[in-house]
């Protein structure tokens, strides 16, 4: 089976399931018992295979896991109870007072508050402009341990240098980390470009249905563990290609305790199986929305990498199978944003993003909003910026919604 939604569907079915069963069951267990202590104690210590505490592990979760593993045709994956808890503890994890590491300046709201934390928690981070592979490899210093990207930006949609800063960080021993979220594992692999370990805020496209959260970290197998002075001795007894996710697990999991019920894994698995079909749907809807808004007078200015002029645009054409379901735009100065939001009606005014839905959130006001105006500014956000996430309706519908608010709005 080599097709990505073949793969996807008949991936529970694999492994023996109860009954016949066609889903992963949903083990809502948190303790397993064993009638040997002797077999309890070798799976606590890692001598045999099996299940010690649900914090860490949970035969639904596991089943999920190897699914995310397999959609971005990567070894390992370790879910977590939100995207946030993924990369608070792959960072808590990997990295210790005194490591430096780089980040993409163009980062989601929350992403950026959390580098932050940590920088005040003496794990320093330079911002970038990721665009530029250059400004990058200026930021590297020699205690820098990693670079962190996300492959488009949310909510400006700027496309990160992907494929020369995985070269970059091959040349410099850096472990390269990369948010795949805004494409999901449909539209890009990272580790095609070198990316040592992959994020996917599930929640989103691969959950697609905005009613479960979730997050996973990915080991791809692109990055030498060897190299890196941060894994523990207790860690290194495995196969090298898996120290890192290894440790993000047995450490990161377990301390930080940031874990994905099996409950959430279940629907997520359900959801992920549909994330080609919706990806196709939702990435042609969002196509027609920014033909149709690039030129209405009504708007400003649209961003979106699909666009012949947005910057990065030759860079998404050779990346991406699309380039992705969310775009943002500014509306025209003598518009309001708040009358013209109120005035879609199919539109729902709401934040989370990858939903079946189509969904408009004004970007300066809410998300963005505690950052402050000049970090903003910074970042290119508009007070009229709006960002949509496309849903699955039919396009016609969509049209028709924004047609009647900008003309209304003029």
């Amino acid at each position: 089976m080599t097709g990505f939604t073949t793969r996807i569907v008949h991936a529970d079915r694999r492994d023996a399931i109860e009954h016949g069963s066609l889903h992963k069951p949903i083990h809502a267990n948190v303790a397993y018992g064993y009638d040997d202590a002797r077999d309890l104690a070798a799976v606590f210590q890692g001598r045999q295979k099996g299940y010690s505490y649900g914090r860490q592990i949970n035969p639904t979760v596991e089943a999920l896991e190897r699914k995310i593993s397999q959609m971005e045709s990567s070894l390992s994956t370790v879910c977590f109870g939100t995207g946030m808890g993924a990369i608070g503890t792959m960072l808590f994890s990997l990295l210790r007072a005194g490591d430096h590491f780089v980040s993409s300046s163009f980062l989601f709201g929350n992403t950026n508050s959390l580098f932050n934390s940590f920088a005040a928690h003496g794990v320093d981070v330079s911002f970038v402009d990721a665009t530029r592979v250059e400004a990058v490899a200026d930021a590297i210093r020699p205690e820098t341990c990693l670079v962190f990207v996300e492959t488009i930006a949310n909510p400006r949609t700027q496309v990160a240098a992907l494929d020369a800063i995985g070269e970059l960080c091959r040349e410099r021993g850096l472990l390269y980390v990369v948010d795949n979220t805004m494409t999901s594992p449909y539209l890009f692999q990272p580790r095609e470009v070198g990316a040592g370990l992959v994020v996917n805020s599930l929640t989103k496209y691969i959950g697609g249905h905005g009613n479960v959260l979730g997050g996973a970290i990915t080991e791809t197998g692109e990055f030498d563990w060897r190299g890196f002075a941060n894994i523990y001795d207790d860690y290194r007894s495995s196969d090298p290609a898996l120290w890192g996710i290894t440790q993000i697990k047995k450490k990161g999991l377990r301390d930080f305790g940031a874990s994905l019920g099996p409950e959430a894994a279940h629907h997520i698995a359900v959801g992920a199986e549909t994330l080609a079909l919706r990806m196709e749907r939702q990435c042609a809807n969002t196509r027609a929305l920014c033909d149709f808004m690039d030129a209405h007078p009504g708007v400003r200015e649209v961003y979106f990498p699909g666009l012949a002029g947005h910057p990065e645009y030759d860079l998404a054409q050779r990346l991406f199978r699309h380039p992705g379901a969310l775009f943002s735009f500014e509306l025209a100065d003598q518009m309001d944003v708040f009358e013209f939001l109120n005035r879609l009606q199919t539109v729902i005014k709401s934040s989370n993003l990858g939903d079946n839905r189509t969904l408009a959130i004004p970007v300066a006001h809410t998300i963005y909003y505690e950052m402050g105006a000049e970090r903003r500014a910074s970042m290119g956000i508009d007070d009229s910026l709006i960002r949509i996430s496309v849903g699955i309706e039919e396009p016609e519908d969509l049209l028709s919604d924004f047609e009647q608010a900008l003309i209304e709005g003029r």
